[in-house]
């Protein structure tokens, strides 16, 4: 992805957020010049084994995710593959009438996260179980209402068959965060203002990120 420099994450924990607010991932792989490329919108989450620390390029961590094992990019995908997971965070239109002068231009603010990787497939049904259960520890913890899954275990192991678990090995990722930094401090202040005015939650959030620059 190429990022200009004033568009770049103040720091790597600016992308560890956004994967974990906005944890819906493209993940993409290249297949073969047959069948591929493939794309599949899935769940991410952090690997709850990961035991070092965020590293500012996140290289190094590990991640989970599942599809569907009917998924034609299931069959496809092998272990050992080069795989790029694709997370879009807040983004929002800027109507020219926000700068408060001309002549100027139309643009779209935005948020994004791609991370690179190594993917490993999960053959085990019992490992499998596990990043579901972790799915859903993770998800209900930051998004949920705290659903105890314990009487759902057993509903859980007979669909699991169809399940597939992996884990990826990060080598690096670059994170966009293109929010007014081109304009003049007023001016920028101009467009949080107006975000934050909207009563759509996407225009809201980036206002959120835009008051977090330095």
């Amino acid at each position: 992805m190429f990022v200009p420099c004033q568009y770049r994450e103040p720091d790597g924990m600016w992308m560890v957020d956004l994967m974990r607010r906005n944890p819906l991932a493209l993940l993409t792989t290249n297949g073969t010049t047959a069948d591929g490329p493939f794309a599949t919108h899935l769940p991410v989450i952090q690997d709850p084994q990961m035991d070092e620390e965020w590293r500012a390029d996140l290289s190094g961590a590990l991640l989970l995710g599942h599809m569907n094992r009917k998924n034609p990019h299931w069959s496809a995908l092998r272990s050992g593959d080069v795989v790029l997971l694709v997370f879009t965070g807040p983004h929002a239109y800027v109507s020219p009438t926000v700068y408060r002068k001309t002549p100027a231009a139309p643009t779209w603010d935005f948020t994004a996260v791609h991370v690179h990787g190594v993917v490993e497939k999960i053959e085990s049904l019992e490992e499998t179980l596990g990043v579901v259960q972790s799915t859903v520890r993770a998800f209900e913890a930051e998004l949920g209402t705290g659903w105890d899954m314990s009487e759902s275990v057993e509903y859980f192991r007979r669909i699991v068959p169809g399940v597939g678990a992996f884990r990826v090995r990060v080598t690096g990722a670059e994170g966009m965060f293109k929010l007014s930094q081109e304009q003049q401090p007023e001016v920028r202040e101009l467009v949080r203002e107006s975000f934050a005015r909207r009563d759509c939650g996407l225009h809201r959030e980036t206002a959120e990120l835009m008051g977090r620059l330095p």
